[in-house]
C-alpha cells in the first residue's frame, strides 16, 4: 500500500487528509504536532502524526500543503530526494490579486529545481478546499490537472487524485504548470473576486466531433 506523508495542515491539508484516511497508509505533519494529533483523532484508525523528518522519511508521495514560499523552504530537504513531490501551492500576491511568477516558470518548476533528485507532480491547485467537504459522488467528474516530467511519479498521483474522488486531466511536462497556476489564479478570481464561491472549479469539455 502506497505511503502518503501530508506536509501541513491548512485547508487543503485537511481536506485531502478527510479524503484519503482510511484508504491508505496516511502520515501527517505540521508545526504543531499537538493539533495535527487532535486532527488525526477525527480521521479513521491508522492515521500517523510524525515529524517532518519522519514523515518524508517512510512516505512514498510527500504532498506539500503549505503555501509556495514555505514549500519552496521544505524542498531543500534531502530527505526528499528520489521522492514523488505533489506541489499543490499556487504563487499568489499577498492580497490575493495575481501570481508572484508565471508564465516563463512556475512554482512547481522552482521546487524541482530546489529538490533536483525528487519527482515533482504539480496538482490540486485549481481546486478549492471545499469541494473535499462535499460528497465524492458530486466531485467524481472534476477534474485534478497534473503536470510533471517522471511518468512513474505523474502515475502515482493520478492513483492518489483519483482515491481522493476526483477525476485527473494530465498536461505533459512539469512545464505545464505555468499554463495551471494561473488557471488557478482564474478559479480564485471567479470564486472570491467576482462571487461564484468556492464550489467552484475549472473543466475541459470535449464537443462530439
Amino acid at each position: 500500500m502506497t505511503t502518503i506523508a501530508i506536509i501541513g495542515l491548512g485547508h487543503m491539508g485537511k481536506g485531502l487528509a478527510k479524503r484519503l484516511a482510511g484508504k491508505t497508509d496516511l502520515i501527517l505533519s505540521a508545526r504543531d504536532s499537538a493539533a495535527a494529533t487532535a486532527f488525526a483523532a477525527t480521521l479513521p484508525a491508522g492515521v500517523t502524526v510524525l515529524d517532518r523528518d519522519a514523515a518524508i522519511a517512510k512516505a512514498d508521495i510527500v504532498v506539500l500543503a503549505l503555501p509556495f514560499a514555505l514549500a519552496l523552504e521544505a524542498a531543500a530537504n534531502p530527505a526528499l530526494a528520489g521522492k514523488v513531490v505533489l506541489d499543490i501551492s499556487n504563487p499568489i500576491t499577498p492580497d490575493f490579486s495575481g501570481l508572484t511568477i508565471g508564465h516563463t516558470t512556475s512554482a512547481a518548476e522552482q521546487l524541482q529545481q530546489a529538490a533536483p533528485t525528487s519527482r515533482v507532480v504539480k496538482g490540486y491547485n485549481t481546486i478549492f478546499a471545499a469541494l473535499f467537504d462535499r460528497p465524492a459522488s458530486e466531485t467524481a467528474g472534476i477534474p485534478v490537472f497534473i503536470a510533471g516530467n517522471d511518468e512513474a511519479a505523474v502515475a502515482a498521483v493520478e492513483s492518489l487524485v483519483k482515491l481522493s474522488g476526483f477525476a485527473v486531466e494530465k498536461t505533459g511536462g512539469i512545464d505545464a504548470a505555468r499554463l495551471i497556476e494561473p488557471l488557478g489564479m482564474l478559479n480564485i478570481r471567479l470564486g472570491y473576486g467576482l462571487g461564484h464561491g468556492p464550489a467552484i472549479a475549472p473543466s475541459w469539455i470535449k464537443l462530439a466531433a
